[in-house]
């Protein structure tokens, strides 16, 4: 199997303030400096980019955006562009996140077209994907997360995953306190990989996907020992840096 570089994204979704920000941001730099092969990332709310780029400017932290528009520039109030984001120094987007799908009614179609625009722009989009409890108990997990995955793959071609970054996030356990178990997680990843090797196999084994959903600093190592499993997407626990920071470790401490 191909050698992966491992990676941890914290995804503060709507929480947040300027001296909470600075406070947790000057915690977990100094908690993951040691962490040269585990690549760490944290997504605030918009109007904490600018304040997040300037906290994190020379550290190893890099910074995502929690969404982009599918749209280059015009009149569409309220969006921001892939293009806005690169120019503050952003290099993640996450796009398709299940609550964007579930509260905002994004479709498989948007979340392609949010995924190319930020392809295009040269942002790495962390693509989310993920089932319902409902889906999940009548068997359909591999229905629906196939779908939207092929969704962007046949909008962009399965070159474009190679420059980014899959999440399996089971929609069940986001926010929930459950979370899937280690062996649920790697059979998703591993029918996830086998999906995109069907279009290109190279990439497939390059491809590096994460595991989101009440992912904890006391789960997380057994979670990051799956072989399909190259990370997490951080939920509640990336708002606490010694969690974050200790999730970070456990992505290291299974190469």
């Amino acid at each position: 199997m191909a050698k992966r570089a491992r990676l941890v994204a914290g995804n503060w979704k709507m929480h947040g303030s300027r001296a909470a920000n600075e406070a947790l941001l000057a915690a977990v730099i100094a908690g993951v400096r040691e962490l040269a092969d585990v690549e760490c990332v944290v997504c605030p709310p918009f109007p904490y980019l600018s304040q997040t780029a300037g906290l994190l400017a020379g550290s190893r932290v890099a910074w995502g955006a929690q969404n982009v528009s599918e749209y280059a520039s015009g009149a569409y109030t309220g969006e921001v562009s892939a293009a806005m984001l690169l120019e503050f120094g952003c290099r993640y987007a996450i796009v398709g996140h299940s609550e964007r799908r579930a509260s905002f009614g994004e479709t498989d179609a948007q979340v392609a077209a949010k995924f190319a625009a930020a392809c295009r722009a040269g942002l790495v989009p962390i693509l989310c994907v993920g089932e319902s409890l409902t889906e999940r108990e009548a068997g359909r997990t591999e229905d629906v997360i196939g779908r939207q995955l092929d969704a962007v793959l046949d909008a962009s071609g399965p070159a474009s995953l190679a420059q980014a970054v899959l999440a399996y996030e089971p929609v069940w356990a986001i926010g929930t306190g459950r979370n899937a178990s280690p062996e649920q997680a790697q059979q998703v990843h591993a029918f996830l990989r086998a999906r995109v090797a069907l279009r290109e196999g190279s990439v497939a084994a390059r491809l590096r996907i994460l595991y989101g959903g009440s992912v904890k600093a006391a789960n997380a190592a057994a979670l990051f020992a799956m072989p399909d499993v190259d990370g997490g997407l951080i939920g509640g626990a990336s708002l606490v840096a010694d969690d974050f920071v200790t999730i970070c470790g456990a992505a290291r401490s299974n190469p």
